[in-house]
């Protein structure tokens, strides 16, 4: 039987090892990728550790990663916008629930979804773009999915939304692709970042940049914001909540956070021993700021929710 190579999670916590699979032929709608370069996300560290709590519904052994980008080797009976040969780059969603590991990132051969692949320029590298899947899925769901922001489509002939959206972590790779969707879609966009990026952001088309280092900058947006209509806020990294619910709590418009960061890292917990110790004060403090955020939010008016990037693929 025709295999190759793969990065496999044998089990809860375990580590990670290198296993020959069986190659998996595309479904109808399904293109089967040889794999040239993938991005490596926190989030799967988390799944080998947290994975039990965060993805219960994964089944061992696992093959992981979202972020991937090669050339295709076939392809379904329904596909017609790609062929063999074509470069591309593409959201793998084995770590989806209901999907299947022949769909992870971590292997010399991957699936597909049509829906949730795009042909590469001939300018743009795999390594280049294999960054960009996650991070532009995440800035999608949270901005056009109906229950989150719900902000009109990117247009290549956009009409001004004469709207603004906030961006708390503008320079974080989901800042920064959700500022080019807002800009694409018609909106303005405010955003904060270390004031070394600002000259970036300003070129990627936000409109005002605030230093998120500062103490004084919820209090700024507000009053750039007093004559404009607000389409809702980004919140992206940790305390970015907090600022966002104090801004669009004092502004007009649409009081709505997606939100792409929990109140907590689990950075620091361990898949091995010492994992509990780490664990338990960690879930804790989660818990504690998810309450705090809460009643911070719904004495101001204002609505959040937390942001699952792979949601575009179901």
């Amino acid at each position: 039987m025709p295999s190759h190579e793969a990065l496999i999670l044998g089990k809860k916590r375990d580590p990670f090892s290198v296993h020959v699979v069986p190659d998996t032929a595309p479904g109808m709608d399904e293109i089967l990728v040889s794999v040239r370069a993938v991005a490596v996300n926190p989030f799967e560290r988390l799944i080998q550790s947290m994975g039990d709590i965060i993805t219960p519904w994964m089944t061992y052994p696992a093959i992981l990663g979202s972020d991937v980008a090669g050339d295709v080797i076939a392809i379904g009976s329904n596909i017609t916008r790609f062929k063999v040969g074509d470069r591309v780059a593409g959201f793998a969603a084995g770590e989806e629930k209901g999907r299947r590991s022949a769909e992870g990132a971590f292997q010399e051969q991957v699936i597909l979804m049509e829906k949730m692949t795009v042909p590469l320029p001939d300018n743009l590298s795999f390594e280049a773009a294999s960054v960009l899947p996650l991070a532009l899925t995440t800035a999608a769901a949270g901005l056009f999915q109906p229950d989150f922001l719900a902000m009109h489509y990117p247009s290549v002939q956009r009409a001004p939304a004469e709207k603004t959206l906030v961006v708390w972590g503008g320079s974080t790779s989901v800042g920064c692709n959700a500022i080019q969707l807002a800009i694409a879609a018609g909106y303005d966009v405010i955003a904060t970042s270390s004031l070394r990026n600002a000259p970036y952001l300003k070129s990627l088309g936000a409109s005002a940049i605030y230093d998120r280092h500062s103490p004084s900058t919820p209090s700024a947006i507000i009053e750039a914001l007093r004559e404009r209509e607000v389409c809702g806020a980004l919140a992206i990294g940790t305390g970015s909540a907090k600022a966002c619910i104090d801004i669009l709590g004092a502004t007009k418009g649409q009081r709505f956070i997606a939100m792409a960061t929990p109140p907590v890292s689990f950075d620091e917990v361990p898949a091995g021993r010492g994992r509990w110790q780490k664990l338990l004060p960690a879930l804790m403090q989660m818990v504690v700021g998810n309450i705090s955020l809460a009643l911070r939010a719904r004495r101001r008016g204002v609505k959040t929710k937390f942001i699952w990037g792979g949601r575009p693929s179901s």
